[in-house]
């Protein structure tokens, strides 16, 4: 939940459960991340662990609690220790649904799997659970180890489900791609044992009938798009014209030069539009996890390279309801990952997409927007500067463009999850 993407497609997937079952449901959640959902503050019967931890998810936990960095020796020892572990606790989840089955009490996370067996249906929520890499980022050993981890712990979860016997389906995710074989069986694996898949993205619904995968697929969109803020008009004490700036990269993806250069391309471009324009600059932090390298700590370094510092200012928000609330009232907005984008372009604000992934360019060319988007390999100080000027040339149109896509693509993904979750509950 430092992740602000991941709170609105959890509370847009919530809470479109519940209007579509008039709220007469009850919700359990297992998640890696049971006191960030907890303070989400939505009426959940439970909140519980995965069967299957996350190495990585577990280790950031750790070193938190004891004030160890990622760079430290012990963050290391962490991860293989509980990478370890995850391949302990398979058998352990296997055991105790076989002692269930024998009317036994399970020994291991009874909760959870009690929660399961007495469930109507198991839902895989919106995002990208189910992937090995991102399109235009190098596959490296750390991110190899991640994205299995990950696909391990998330076809455990069907596969307990399933022999329980319980309807699964996958809200909307972007799925793959992926560039080992392994990552391929175990998405095959997970995807053939669910009744129903939503696809948010052209390109992951592609791959997906590339792989065989026979559940029934549907192609809509982003859940997040449903997300709205109970905030509004926010004293923020800006000076209009408004140029919202969402940076960050993800950790071990460039090379420390890489990283320098899109730190000072930005600084660059954003004194030159400051320049030219005379906008006040406004950086919000997307992910904020604590650690270095994360979209506030990059944020800081491009304002302490800015000559234009005075017009540029960092507000650190927690919240997803108020972060949707700041990217709505900006007139413009660059955004370096995936759901600023999503909640910007759903307040109509026209948006300059730094590219690194395949649903990212899906969006955007499904949007007619494509020309709104740069590579993060081609991202220099004269690339970004020229894009922004482009965009802010044709803010009035694209926000009119967006005012009539934007409730079209809402009422499609909110008609998929109903007509899925309809069509799936009645088979239970």
């Amino acid at each position: 939940m430092n992740n602000k993407g991941t709170q609105a497609l959890f509370k847009s997937d919530f809470n479109t459960i519940k209007e579509i079952t008039n709220k007469e449901t009850f919700v359990s959640v297992s998640t890696t991340d049971i006191e960030g959902v907890k303070r989400l503050n939505l009426p959940m019967n439970a909140v519980l662990p995965p069967m299957v931890d996350i190495p990585y998810d577990k280790a950031d936990q750790l070193i938190r609690k004891f004030g160890v960095t990622r760079e430290d020796i012990r963050y290391k020892v962490y991860v293989l220790a509980l990478l370890g572990y995850m391949f302990l606790q398979i058998p352990l989840t296997l055991l105790s649904i076989f002692f269930m089955k024998l009317g036994l009490k399970a020994f291991y996370r009874s909760s959870v799997l009690k929660c399961i067996k007495n469930c109507d249906l198991v839902i895989s929520h919106s995002d990208e659970n189910f992937k090995e890499t991102a399109s235009l980022l190098p596959l490296n050993p750390s991110w190899v180890i991640t994205w299995w981890s990950m696909l391990i712990s998330r076809t455990c979860e069907v596969l307990v489900a399933r022999s329980f016997g319980k309807p699964v389906v996958m809200f909307p995710n972007s799925v793959g791609p992926f560039r080992t074989k392994m990552g391929e069986l175990l998405v095959k694996l997970s995807l053939n044992l669910c009744d129903r898949v939503l696809i948010r993205d052209s390109i992951s619904y592609k791959i997906v009938t590339q792989l065989g995968i026979r559940a029934l697929k549907t192609l809509t969109y982003d859940t997040a798009l449903l997300f709205s803020s109970e905030k509004e008009n926010l004293e923020h004490g800006f000076t209009r014209p408004l140029l919202g700036v969402c940076p960050g990269i993800y950790s071990n993806s460039l090379s420390g030069k890489q990283v320098d250069n899109y730190i000072m391309a930005h600084a660059g471009a954003l004194d030159a539009v400051i320049d030219k324009y005379g906008l006040q600059v406004v950086f919000i932090p997307h992910y904020i996890s604590g650690f270095s390298g994360d979209d506030l700590d990059v944020s800081k370094q491009i304002l302490q390279k800015m000559r234009n510092q005075k017009f540029a200012k960092i507000v650190n928000i927690s919240a997803v309801d108020e972060f949707k609330a700041y990217l709505d009232q900006m007139d413009m907005i660059i955004s370096s990952k995936m759901h600023p984008a999503v909640l910007g372009v759903s307040g109509f604000v026209p948006l300059l997409c730094i590219l690194y992934d395949h649903k990212q360019t899906s969006f955007f060319d499904r949007l007619g927007m494509i020309d709104c988007t740069l590579s993060l390999h081609a991202v220099s100080e004269k690339n970004l500067f020229d894009k922004i000027v482009y965009v802010w040339s044709k803010r009035d149109q694209l926000r009119e463009s967006l005012k009539k896509q934007i409730p079209i693509w809402q009422k499609h993904v909110y008609t998929a999850i109903a007509k899925t979750v309809e069509a799936t509950s009645k088979q239970s």
